[in-house]
């Protein structure tokens, strides 16, 4: 999701290789695009005085800029914070602010909202760098020190606050955890506040990301924003084979794209009839072996006979089974199944335009060598013809 712009130079902020002056802000995670920032506002209406920011890993919080600076996306500014300030990166400015804060139910609110103190100086952005620097070596000691003290839980990720008086630890684990000694531990040797957050597996993939199984970035870093369950119900609905590791995310959890797609299944099975349904014939009692969702077509067995199936359609397995509560027997499926016959025949076009296939099954033939004995007896006949000529030219 890197930008053209992004270059690496010593003493820039981690995140956007351009020292956080990237106009496009096409390098982070769960952009907004602001396609009302070209247009100019109505006569006497005062632009919307609260911004949104971005921190580590796509973090967002929204701001009230009570100075009325001068803010456009990609500067970094000094935010409020519990205690001190923080250092973000400005994401979206404007009224599509005041949406996003609808949206996420935020509250506008003057008085319990953060504020936004200033920009952000050089003094601001190298106390920062240094400490973000010190970012990966903690983790590496920290998770050891979770180790050494047999405590069942993964510190997945660390954010130092802007001004580098408070560290925030994200972990996850699968059940309750005492970590009151850790932070001892961590308080006496890393000499900062600490902060213990405890994050979901799929928060936890969210953060760090990486590229899934279809072979692009994954959806809970890029776009996706809450996380519904998902249960083994939805691959079932698709008929997926219940295998966990193909339907396993990277978080460890089932991935969330089953859920995608879902409703339009359950729409189209609305006129299915249920599976477990047999149908009652005059040659014998049929069962559902499988469907096909697309093409609307459902597989039956005689009871006894499991290796013949018959394909009928979804309407002709309804009409059997309205004609069944009826108490009236159809007398074979395979009346409705010819209908149906395909033939299992297949012709392979060239729709590429390209050569047959079979091309390199007959013996290739050696042109080369054709032509040089061409070239060879066409010169041997100029050379017979040559002396005749000279005598006829001395007579």
């Amino acid at each position: 999701m890197a930008c053209a712009s992004c270059s690496t130079k010593d003493g820039q902020p981690k995140g956007c290789k351009n020292n956080g002056t990237c106009g496009t802000d096409s390098c982070n995670k769960l952009t907004v695009f602001d396609w009302l920032s070209n247009m100019s506002l109505p006569n006497g209406e005062k632009p919307f005085n609260w911004v949104e920011v971005r921190y580590k890993n796509g973090r967002k919080e929204y701001y009230h800029n009570t100075e009325n600076l001068s803010l456009s996306i990609g500067d970094l500014v000094a935010t409020q914070a519990k205690a001190g300030h923080d250092i973000g990166m400005v994401t979206l400015t404007g009224e599509l602010v005041r949406v996003q804060m609808k949206r996420k139910n935020v509250p506008d609110n003057i008085e319990e909202g953060l504020k936004i103190y200033r920009k952000a100086s050089q003094k601001d952005i190298d106390i920062w760098q240094k400490a973000r620097d010190r970012e990966e070596p903690m983790k590496v000691k920290a998770r050891q020190f979770a180790i050494d003290l047999k405590l069942s839980m993964k510190i997945s990720d660390i954010e130092f606050q802007g001004d580098a008086s408070k560290a925030t630890f994200y972990y996850t684990a699968e059940e309750r955890v005492d970590f009151r000694e850790l932070i001892k531990v961590f308080a006496r040797e890393f000499r900062t506040r600490i902060e213990m957050k405890q994050v979901g597996f799929r928060q936890e993939a969210s953060r760090l990301g990486g590229i899934g199984s279809c072979g692009r970035e994954l959806c809970c870093s890029t776009w996706l924003t809450d996380f519904r369950s998902v249960s083994t119900s939805a691959a079932r609905y698709q008929q997926l084979s219940l295998n966990p590791q193909k339907l396993a995310g990277q978080c460890g959890k089932l991935k969330c794209c089953l859920n995608y797609e879902l409703d339009t299944y359950l729409d189209a099975l609305k006129d299915f009839p249920k599976s477990d349904v047999k149908l009652q014939t005059e040659k014998g009692v049929a069962v559902c072996q499988k469907t096909d969702i697309f093409r609307r077509h459902m597989w039956f067995a005689y009871e006894g006979e499991w290796n013949n199936w018959h394909k009928i359609t979804t309407d002709q397995a309804n009409e059997i089974i309205a004609l069944n509560k009826q108490k009236k027997k159809v007398a074979s499926l395979e009346e409705y199944a010819s209908d149906l016959v395909e033939d299992t025949k297949t012709e392979f076009e060239n729709v590429v335009g390209q050569d047959s296939l079979t091309r390199f099954d007959n013996p290739k033939s050696n042109n080369r060598r054709k032509n040089s004995r061409n070239r060879k007896n066409k010169r041997n006949h100029k050379n017979r013809r040559k002396p005749q000529n000279s005598k006829n030219a001395a007579k």
